[in-house]
């Protein structure tokens, strides 16, 4: 399975901030995209290699999660990273 992680902040530039690793029969793809915009860019590219799944990080929130499932296309899963309430407290410290 090739399966992808993006992860979106402003500082992040999408040809620099990516990574790979493959264990066997798994490739994940790990970017770091600086808007909703490039991460689209990034699933259309995605999709068009073959790729299979992509996940997002909450940031995108499920109208972001929306976005890049419309731009994978429909052979794509996508889905986004929630935590449970009762984090919701060392979040907002974290993020404001």
């Amino acid at each position: 399975m090739h399966f992808a992680f993006l992860i979106m902040g402003s500082e992040f530039e999408s040809a620099r901030h990516r990574s790979y690793f493959e264990s066997t029969g798994n490739l994940v793809t790990t970017i770091g995209v600086p808007s909703l915009e490039a991460a689209c860019e990034e699933a259309r590219e995605l999709a068009a290699e073959g790729i299979e799944l992509i996940e997002v990080c909450g940031a995108f929130g499920p109208e972001g999660a929306a976005a890049v499932a419309q731009a994978a296309g429909d052979k794509v899963a996508v889905g986004y990273v929630v935590h449970d309430p009762s984090q919701d407290e060392k979040f907002a410290a974290l993020f404001g």
